[in-house]
Formats: structure tokens, C-alpha cells, sequence
């Protein structure tokens, strides 16, 4: 494995207390799928009435897990559902093997809990092209029945970490006229982190009471506007998957509509995909980019894509070089209209460039310091038009080669 193991200094101080979501329970294990000596598998079981909701990367070459998620995503779930995660190994790009590693644990996991085998879903992270071992994981199964429990959905956090650093959580509470709502949330990834969806695996609860088609519906919604807009490699996952379940626990009822829960989900959304890029892997530094008077909000986000993936803008930041220039350059070969003489570029609150060339302004020295801070904002208008774009990505470091060249040994 990658030897890189120090924490990201954009780490959050601690992981959070994340709320007990009624109606969940969650255990963990060692079943030795990669790693010895940790846990590397997480089983989440919810309660009759709860509903289940997804988005899963649309990479042509996605695993036998998410193509088994995203067959039973929308169908009945009386009884329950559950959901086992392991790390170490993402079962993709195993043909049948692959498959028949699926229908062995989620048969298993059926079986065990009492559940029908197509509420149960599956996800895997870790080593493309190597046959999942599920045997170890199934030999585990017992364990982890008996030991669910409320209270352990940080565990789970730390079961399902490949090369990431640190745990991701998040929470939320909403109140409403019916009364409170909980949601608390889990993710990981680190690397092969780009857009549909961007290597990550996200698992939210909450006890609120919502008809699964209303689920879905605000699970893509949100997603687009988070997870769907965050970058560190612009290489797209075989594996990517966020579930979402409403256990109903609390009785409160909501839709699609209720402003306050999706508001609050949104928040929860926007914290773990923030942290996925602040856990990139060798990341220094934690990117905004803002574009703004673009022809489209198409026209915007291909920009910001094109100046978030970028290896001449990651590493000038990486190296805290004011290096505009590359700005510019990400701008032109995007494919996305724009205008040279019209573009302004900005470093936080500094206008670098306008009207086609360097701001008046402008000191290099400004730039530098700028460049030193953890959290920077890139802002560029094209004078366009109305459209706009917010994307989050990281800075390039030699660290990340480090860790992607070792990856498999």
C-alpha cells in the first residue's frame, strides 16, 4: 500500500457526534479482504417502512456492485433494507466472478437478517480487476448481525476508508411543526475522484418519513449540485455509489417540497463532499472555483472543470505560484464560448487579469501571499452572460504520485 499515511492538514479537528438515526443499526469487521489488522467491513441494517434511494457513477466500466444497486434501487423494500460495504477490494472488472460474488454476500446477508435477498445492497472500494475474496466476508456475517447496534455509524465510517486519512461524517437536525428530524451521513474517498460520480462511497440515514420516488428525486438533485461537483483527479470511478435511507422512525412526514429537510440534506451533502476533497490525496490546499458571466450554466461548469483539472493550475498551487497565466489557458482549451478580451480573474478578493490582459493592479506579491492561504478562491467572469458555476477541487502534490504509484503493492 501507499505509503503516505499522515493525516491531510485540511483534515477537520475531529470527526463529529453524529446523531443515533432511529430505525438503523450499524456493525463492523475485520474479514482480512486487503487489510490486516482493521476493520474493513460495514453492515447497515434498516427497519421495515424504510425507504431507499441512489446515484451511482456512470463510468462504462462500473462494477458488478453498483449494477446489482442500480437494478434494485427503486423496487420494494416492505421488510427493510441493508447495506454491506467492504474496503480493500472494489470487485470491478471481474466478470462473472464479479457477479457471483454479489449474489453470494447479498444471499448471505438475506438469509442472515431475514430480509429479502433485493433489499439488500452492496458496495466495494479498493483494487480494480482482483476477485473479491467473499468468502471472508460472508465468514463474518454472524459477527456482524450480532453486534448492530444505534450507535456505531462511526465505525462504519472507518470500515469503508481505503487511502483516505481520516473518517468523513456530517449530521443535521431540522425541526418541523410534526416534530425534529435527524440525518446523519458517512463517505469515503480520497483518489479517482471526478465528477458521475465522483472513488467514493456516501451513506446517508435519516428518520424522517419520505415516499422513495420523493427520496430519489432530492437524493439527484442534490447530488448535482455536490457531489457531482467536486474534482481531485478528474479520473471517475468504477465504484462510486451514494445510498440514502429514511427509516420514517420519527414520523415526521415530508416531499421533495419541504424547504427545511432539503436545506438540511443539502448542508450534510455539501460538508462530505467538501471533505472528500479536503482528503485528496497528498492535498495541501482546498480550491473554489467560481465562474460567473458565462453563455450557460453548462457553459460555467465546463469551464470550472476544465480549470480544476488541470496538472499546470494543481501544481502551480501546490507550489503557491500566482500562476494566472494557467487560468487562462484552462479557459481556452475547455471547448466551453468564451471571449479573451472579456475574462476577468480574480484570487480571492484580488482582480489579477481584465479585460484581456494583467489588472493594473496587480503585484505578483499579492498573488504570492494569496497563494499561501489553505483555502483559496479562483474567480473568473466571462462577460458573457448569466451563467455560473461552483466547483470544489484540490491542489497536485508529489505526494499524490507517491501514493497512486505504490498503490497496489
Amino acid at each position: 500500500m501507499a505509503k503516505i499515511t499522515k493525516v491531510s492538514p485540511l483534515a477537520p479537528a475531529q470527526f463529529p457526534d453524529l446523531p443515533v438515526i432511529d430505525g438503523v443499526k450499524f456493525a463492523t469487521a475485520a474479514a482480512g479482504v486487503k487489510y490486516q489488522g482493521r476493520t474493513d467491513v460495514m453492515l447497515a441494517v434498516a427497519d421495515a417502512g424504510s425507504t431507499i434511494a441512489g446515484v451511482f457513477t456512470r463510468s462504462a466500466t462500473r462494477s458488478a456492485p453498483v449494477l446489482d444497486c442500480q437494478d434494485k434501487i427503486s423496487g420494494p423494500t416492505p421488510n427493510g433494507v441493508a447495506i454491506l460495504v467492504n474496503s480493500g477490494n472494489s470487485n470491478a472488472f471481474t466478470g462473472a466472478r464479479g457477479r457471483e460474488s454479489v449474489a453470494a454476500i447479498t444471499g448471505a446477508v438475506a438469509d442472515i437478517t431475514g430480509l429479502d435477498g433485493a433489499a439488500v445492497f452492496t458496495s466495494s472500494t479498493g483494487v480494480i480487476g482482483e476477485p473479491l475474496p467473499h468468502d471472508r466476508i460472508i465468514a463474518v456475517l454472524g459477527q456482524l448481525n450480532g453486534d448492530l447496534d444505534a450507535g456505531k455509524i462511526g465505525d462504519a465510517a472507518r470500515a469503508i476508508m481505503t487511502t483516505d486519512t481520516y473518517p468523513k461524517g456530517a449530521m443535521a437536525q431540522v425541526e418541523t411543526d410534526q416534530g425534529p428530524i435527524k440525518i446523519a451521513g458517512i463517505a469515503k474517498g480520497s483518489g479517482m475522484i471526478a465528477p458521475d460520480m465522483a472513488t467514493m462511497l456516501v451513506y446517508i440515514f435519516t428518520d424522517a418519513k419520505i415516499a422513495q420516488p420523493e427520496l430519489q428525486a432530492l437524493v439527484s438533485e442534490i447530488n448535482d449540485a455536490s457531489f457531482n461537483c467536486i474534482t481531485v483527479d478528474s479520473d471517475t470511478s468504477t465504484s462510486d455509489t451514494l445510498l440514502m435511507v429514511a427509516t420514517g422512525a420519527s414520523g415526521v412526514s415530508v416531499d421533495r417540497a419541504h424547504q427545511g429537510f432539503k436545506s438540511a440534506l443539502r448542508d450534510v451533502f455539501m460538508d462530505l463532499a467538501h471533505q472528500v476533497v479536503r482528503d485528496g490525496e497528498g492535498a495541501t490546499k482546498f480550491v473554489e472555483i467560481q465562474i460567473t458571466g458565462a453563455a450557460t450554466d453548462t457553459d460555467a461548469k465546463t469551464h470550472a472543470m476544465a480549470i480544476a483539472n488541470s496538472p499546470l493550475v494543481k501544481t502551480a498551487i501546490a507550489g503557491q505560484d500566482p500562476n494566472w497565466g494557467r487560468v487562462v489557458m484552462a479557459i481556452g482549451k475547455s471547448g466551453a464560448a468564451a471571449d479573451r478580451d472579456l475574462l476577468t480573474i480574480r484570487f480571492g478578493d484580488i482582480t489579477v487579469a481584465e479585460n484581456g490582459w494583467v489588472s493594473p493592479s496587480y503585484s505578483e506579491d499579492q498573488g504570492a501571499a494569496y497563494m499561501q492561504n489553505e483555502h483559496l478562491i479562483i474567480g473568473v467572469d466571462l462577460g458573457l452572460g448569466q451563467g455560473t458555476s461552483t466547483v470544489w477541487t484540490c491542489d497536485l502534490t508529489h505526494d499524490y504520485i507517491a501514493i497512486n504509484a505504490d498503490y497496489r503493492s
